[in-house]
């Protein structure tokens, strides 16, 4: 009988389940670990794109991060960056990279990032890119007079290029160059006309005194040779008649970045100075898509997201609310209330 009422008791006694751990915040996009993954991100970016200029952060649009295990999660990064006046073949530290004013025709990019972090290694699984120069009527509201970015096949451009590296050619006592890509140009109408271009280049393995006999047996340097550089030109047409060319060669670099993967043929054109890659045709800048282009890297194309996960623009939207809410109950004098987690901060200007 003792052993039944026990048995009775027991089985009346309350059942303790175990409380799961509650999840871990959701990132902001301003936090440490936010900005250390975007920077690894677009170091990738750079190092990856085969055409046209590094791209600088400018903001870190939203964050998400799905936990795969003990010390493995997946971040998926939406990023918004900016063109530098650094090419992607120059050895420069993005960090010493100046980012193009407005008024300079900025270009934007927007990239979906997928990485995995794995023991506190961050790593890039795959990107997502496009990328597009400011609107023309945004830059001409701010400044009227301010040159616009042309065509890279514009005739005009295209006739600057070539003029300008032959003239470079005719001067030097180093390595022949030839045109690998134009990267940026602009042509100003008024009150003088000057077109201005900036174009990558290559040295071959001849000297532009040996080019002058057969300059088609001049061939690019291999890998384990290149050496890559960069020339800005301006030239006046109107009212008189002008060139200026600036080139510099960057060195050997290790690690041979620029993969072209296009025909440099064009019919019509003075190719002595190199040839012009088909595929800027009618484009006013490089898209960043030609290298970043894997659909996995977005969030809304990848199956590793259930949809019952919580984003953070949606703890964003909660927590602009809760702040609507606070601002209705009298605060403290100089309470501030908290920003929503995403989008971060404008680290140089919005396009």
């Amino acid at each position: 009988m003792k052993a039944l009422v026990a048995l009775i008791l027991l089985v009346q006694l309350p059942i303790h389940k175990a409380v799961p751990a509650a999840p871990p915040a959701p990132l902001g996009c301003d936090d440490p670990e936010s900005e250390a993954a975007a920077e690894v991100a677009v170091s990738y970016i750079n190092g990856h794109s085969h055409h046209g200029y590094k791209f600088a952060l400018n903001r870190i649009e939203n964050i998400r991060v799905l936990p795969q295990g003990l010390n493995d999660d997946i971040i998926f990064l939406e990023l918004d960056l900016l063109e530098t006046t650094c090419h992607v073949l120059s050895p420069m530290p993005l960090a010493n990279c100046t980012v193009r004013s407005f008024t300079q025709h900025a270009v934007e990019g927007d990239c979906d990032v997928k990485l995995q972090k794995l023991d506190g290694k961050l790593s890039v699984l795959a990107s997502k890119c496009h990328s597009h120069a400011d609107s023309s009527e945004d830059v001409l509201r701010l400044c009227p007079d301010c040159p616009l970015l042309a065509s890279l096949n514009n005739t005009e451009v295209l006739t600057t290029v070539t003029a300008a590296l032959n003239d470079h050619n005719s001067k030097t006592a180093d390595a022949y160059l030839r045109l690998l890509e134009i990267g940026r140009a602009k042509i100003q109408y008024y009150p003088v006309h000057i077109v201005s271009v900036e174009f990558a280049v290559a040295a071959t393995n001849c000297t532009a005194e040996e080019a002058k006999d057969n300059v088609e047996a001049c061939q690019l340097l291999p890998d384990d040779q290149s050496n890559f550089g960069f020339c800005t030109a301006k030239m006046l047409t109107r009212p008189s008649k002008d060139l200026r060319v600036d080139c510099q060669l960057y060195g050997h670099q290790t690690v041979f970045l620029f993969q072209p993967g296009v025909t440099y043929s064009q019919t019509g054109q003075d190719t002595s100075a190199g040839l012009v890659p088909s595929v800027v045709q009618g484009f006013t800048n490089h898209n960043l898509r030609l290298s970043h282009n894997n659909p996995i890297a977005s969030e809304s194309s990848s199956s590793e997201f259930p949809i019952s996960m919580l984003s953070v623009k949606s703890v964003a939207k909660r927590a602009v609310a809760e702040v609507a809410q606070h601002d209705k109950v009298p605060h403290p004098v100089g309470f501030v209330p908290p920003p929503p987690p995403c989008p971060g901060k404008i680290r140089h200007f919005k396009i």
